[in-house]
């Protein structure tokens, strides 16, 4: 399949150059609906811990320039960031997952991988009341940085698929004070480092 090797291999040129490697890696899943600041949690948790952070909007844009967010479009993504996990996790590297990850069936993907490399599986929820995630959306537009095409109608028809995490995990409220919860998963995290 030359467009899924094409697809990780570019992939993984947009990740390097790598962290150091760990002796115990860990795969962080950062899940929520859009708006409730996945990203901003990633990138402070990025800040204290050594890892290739893998943000699904900036992958999708890198992949397709002008995304449609199709279902095949998803799929080819998921695909090759999965295969880029495995790959990253083989080279005991901490590795973060920035994505919606709203359904089980999604996320068992990811826990398969970790137990198949034998990464610690760390899984982190955010969320946010609903008018705090409505106005970050709004605001959306106005940042040229922002990489997220999500507003707040994909919100409410994103709500609609959101399944509980069946893992233990940790749930971090983004409209509040971070810094206990984001202590707690880097201290996870470096666990046996």
């Amino acid at each position: 399949m030359p467009q899924a090797s094409s697809d990780l291999e570019e992939l993984l040129r947009a990740v390097e150059p790598l962290p150091d490697p760990v002796p115990s890696p860990a795969l962080v899943v950062i899940s929520g609906l859009p708006g409730t600041g996945k990203s901003f949690f990633a990138k402070k948790l990025f800040q204290l811990v050594p890892a290739v952070l893998l943000e699904s909007d900036n992958l999708r844009k890198l992949l397709f320039p002008k995304p449609t967010y199709s279902i095949e479009e998803s799929a080819r993504l998921f695909k090759a960031i999965y295969e880029l996990i495995d790959i990253l996790l083989d080279k005991n590297c901490n590795v973060m997952l920035d994505a919606t990850n709203l359904e089980e069936r999604h996320r068992e993907r990811l826990y398969s991988i970790a137990e198949h490399r034998g990464a610690k599986l760390v899984l982190v929820r955010t969320e946010a009341p609903a008018a705090v995630v409505q106005n970050r959306l709004k605001n959306r537009v106005l940042n040229p940085d922002e990489k997220s095409d999500a507003d707040w109608e994909v919100y409410k028809k994103m709500k609609k698929r959101v399944e509980p995490l069946s893992r233990k995990h940790f749930v971090v409220d983004t409209s509040r004070d971070i810094t206990p919860v984001l202590n707690k998963v880097a201290k996870e995290v470096m666990k046996g480092v």
